[in-house]
This record gives C-alpha cells, structure tokens and sequence, in this order.
C-alpha cells in the first residue's frame, strides 16, 4: 500500500500544516523556527502575485501551502498522487475544519480539531478560486493552462522521475512568472531511481549537488533569482520528530 495513503502519515500531515505550535511541540527549547512550514514557503520564497494572478501546487499533500496562495491570487490549484490528502484538503476547503488524532505514545492518541486559519473569501473558493485534485506530478493533466506561480515542495526527491516533472514547468509558468521548489534532498532509491537522481551523485570523482542538477534541467528556460534554507518538523509522536532543512530556491520564467 502506498505509504501516503495510510492513517498515520495523513495524521502527521495534517498536523504538519494545519497543527499549532502548542499541538506540535510542546517541549520547552524545540526548534520552533522549523514550525509552520507550508506557510513560510509562501511567504519567504514568493515574491507578492498579482491579484488576478493563478498559482498551481505540484505535490500539495493536504494543502496548506495552496491555502496560502488562494489568499493572494484569483485561482489556486492543489494536484497531489495521494487520494487521501486531496480528499482531507477538500474538507478543509469545504468545512473549514477536520477531525484527526495526535500519536502521543505507542497507541495512545489525542482526538484534535484542525482548522485553516484565516480561511481565503469565500470569493475565492470553490469552482473558479481554490480547488484540490488527484493528479500525478510527472503527467499533469492537459487543460492546466499557464500560472503566475507554480510551487513543488519537497517533492523532486520522491518522484520516479523528478526530470519529466521538470520538463513540463516551461508550458506551466507564463514568461516572468515564478517557480519555487523545495527538497531535503534525500535520495533513495525506493522512491528515485538512482540513474534519475538529480543531486548526491558521484560521476568521475566529482560530486554533483541538487542544485548543479536542477540549473541543468532549468536554465534554458528559468533564471536562478533565489535561493535560501527552510527547517521544518514533523511529529511522529511526543518524543520522536523529524527534523529536516529543505533547500528552497525561486526561479523567474524567461520571456
């Protein structure tokens, strides 16, 4: 079974987006400045959208981050590979809430209620303004048409083929639109094979980076504007938490 279809790691998602810092990690000294993930991709690596703009979420697991960019544009797409969490990002969108649990020790759990904070206007919903869908990142649907930005989070290092996924970018992003990708870079054959890998390479004694890899899958048709670091932390349980740093870059669509 697909790990992301599972209760428990649409448990740990939900309460990575939509969990509060409370609910999160309640241990005095914990890294706070890795909390709230899904929302400072948004807001430190976007430059401000145009409000009639339309923004498109590769990989938007159970959609906070397409929350955030409905809050500034016209239209706001979410396309995730798991049933599961389009099916959670749908309640949020329609509820306004959903009922979960937090692991806090072997079987042991926490009923919680997680809300979108500050949901968008209503305007901005439904047909039109914030939609979820099922989708797979390397053959996006036909009809998509072109965004003012395109977000793929923590998603190039669990897809089969991170290469296909980024041939597509170029017809997505309209020219002097933006693409903002974010990896831990954590490749593993289970998930990439290594011939498909794009960073953590070693080829004639030199080691090629992420980075090196995604400049050459991208230059042709991006520039480079930025790029920066994001910790972010997922709860396991009360006391076992993965703590990452995922690299975060921008890149501008050359006209």
């Amino acid at each position: 079974m697909n790990v992301y279809e599972t209760d428990r790691l649409l448990a740990e998602y939900l309460l990575f987006h939509y969990g509060t810092p409370e609910e999160i990690l309640p241990w005095p000294g914990g890294p706070v400045e890795a909390l709230g993930f899904p929302q400072r991709v948004v807001s430190q690596l976007f430059e401000p959208l145009p409000a009639e703009g339309r923004a498109l979420d590769v990989g938007c697991a159970v959609g906070r981050s397409t929350f955030e960019l409905a809050r500034q544009c016209r239209e706001a797409i979410g396309i995730d590979y798991s049933r599961r969490f389009i099916e959670a990002a749908e309640q949020l969108r329609q509820m306004g809430e959903i009922h979960t649990s937090r692991v806090d020790e072997g079987e042991c759990a926490t009923p919680l209620t997680l809300r979108v904070p500050g949901e968008p206007d209503s305007s901005r919903s439904g047909i039109g303004g914030l939609s979820f869908e099922v989708g797979n990142a390397e053959a996006l649907r036909d009809g998509l048409g072109a965004f003012d930005a395109l977000l793929a989070a923590n998603l190039l290092c669990r897809l089969p083929s991170p290469l296909r996924f980024l041939a597509q970018l170029p017809a997505l992003v309209k020219p002097g639109g933006q693409l903002v990708l974010t990896t831990p870079a954590t490749w593993m054959e289970e998930h990439t094979p290594r011939a498909h890998w794009l960073g953590g390479i070693e080829r004639e004694g030199v080691c090629q980076t992420t980075l090196e890899g995604l400049h050459a899958a991208l230059d042709r048709d991006f520039e480079l504007e930025k790029v920066a670091d994001l910790p972010f932390l997922i709860r396991e349980h009360s006391r076992k938490y993965q703590w990452s740093v995922a690299q975060g870059t921008r890149w501008r669509r050359r006209s």
